[in-house]
């Protein structure tokens, strides 16, 4: 077993997860019937995964300097 492997998994259920939020986002824009509250809740919560999921791609891909 790889040591990035937990890292790889919650890297994609992160973007799975972001993935999801976002399509959820757009159907509530489309239907016309989004809570102003609601809709900022969760894109704030789409913002948190999206910086979580850099904070980790940057974590398991070392700094390669040239």
């Amino acid at each position: 077993m790889n040591d990035d492997e937990p890292g790889q998994q919650r890297l994609a259920d992160l973007r799975a997860e972001h993935r999801k939020l976002d399509a959820e986002l757009a159907a509530l824009r489309d239907a016309g019937t989004a809570d102003q509250m609601e809709l900022a809740r969760m894109k704030k919560r789409k913002l948190r995964l999206k910086d979580e999921i850099t904070q980790l791609a940057s974590d398991i891909v070392p700094d390669i300097i040239a």
